[in-house]
């Protein structure tokens, strides 16, 4: 079942650096927000009168809203383990879906994570050759999944690549966990990439033990994961639904927009970001954490 927020859908991925600011004393931001409607379509006009943006709560001015026209690199990381077996073939025909629905400009680095985190396609926006890599999805027997270990990995490569639209979309099911990494180190990692965290979660398939030390670890960053980042946490209770949530995914990611506001001078950091929506019909998820955000350009 999707986690909803209050007021919208806005994903939201802090991207660029302090700019020369429209008053003495104040710096420029932007954060990259994708907005839908109260059918979940992509909304198709947003004005700075639309959002309420602030910082540890405390109000900033919206300066400016224009459309995100850079392209999009996401990593997507699919689980192939045992657990991953019954909803396989709805697994492959669901990344032939997003791949299809996503327009030429962007590149996708397709990786699976059953025995091991693997990079089966590199970066690329050769359409074919993805989904070529897609069709090779198989479960792997007897394997359980090394996910942490994947989104680590993906992580610490967008944030040396600092691509100016970062997102990890993770299928994930609810299978073993064999990653040993403590979710604190995998937070740091993901926030430091800059990138925005989508998990889609197959409910239906398999149930590991919810008190195993992997599991828990596991279970914090797809929640803090997500809310941090600004992504959106899909609990799927069939994987037939994959396919369609994935295709609406994409389309969400491909009408963003870029929201600029401005920002006192001050020494401190803020740590949390909210962003609202003011509009009727509009809602909102944005980023929350901006205590390890990497300044992005």
């Amino acid at each position: 079942m999707r986690r909803k927020s209050v007021k919208v859908v806005l994903t939201a991925v802090l991207i660029a650096s302090t700019l020369p600011g429209s008053a003495a004393g104040a710096a420029e931001r932007n954060v990259i927000i994708s907005a839908l409607d109260a059918k979940k379509a992509p909304v198709g006009d947003l004005t700075p009168g639309d959002l309420v943006v602030g910082e540890d709560g405390v109000a900033r001015e919206v300066l400016r809203v224009r459309r995100a026209t850079a392209p999009l690199s996401i990593a997507l990381l699919v689980d192939d383990s045992d657990a991953a077996s019954p909803a396989i073939a709805d697994i492959r025909s669901g990344l032939e879906a997003f791949l299809g629905a996503l327009d030429a400009p962007h590149e996708v680095a397709l990786v699976t994570f059953g025995e091991r985190s693997t990079l089966l396609v590199e970066y690329t926006r050769d359409r074919e050759r993805l989904t070529r890599g897609a069709l090779r999805v198989f479960a792997r027997p007897q394997s359980g999944a090394y996910f942490l270990d994947a989104l680590t990995d993906a992580a610490r490569g967008l944030e040396k690549r600092a691509p100016e639209r970062p997102v990890i979309v993770a299928v994930v099911t609810e299978g073993v966990e064999f990653s040993n990494r403590h979710y604190p180190d995998v937070l740091r990692q993901l926030f430091a990439s800059g990138a925005a965290f989508h998990a889609l979660v197959l409910s239906g398939v398999v149930r590991a033990n919810p008190v195993a030390e992997e599991i828990r670890n596991r279970n914090v960053v797809l929640d803090e994961g997500t809310r941090g980042t600004g992504g959106r946490r899909d609990q799927l209770l069939s994987s037939t639904a994959l396919a369609a949530t994935l295709r609406e995914l994409a389309a969400e990611l491909q009408h963003q927009w870029i929201v600029t506001y401005s920002r006192p001078d001050t020494l401190l950091m803020p740590e949390r970001l909210h962003v609202e929506a003011k509009r009727e019909g509009l809602t909102v998820r944005a980023r929350t954490n901006l205590s390890q955000t990497k300044v992005a350009r």
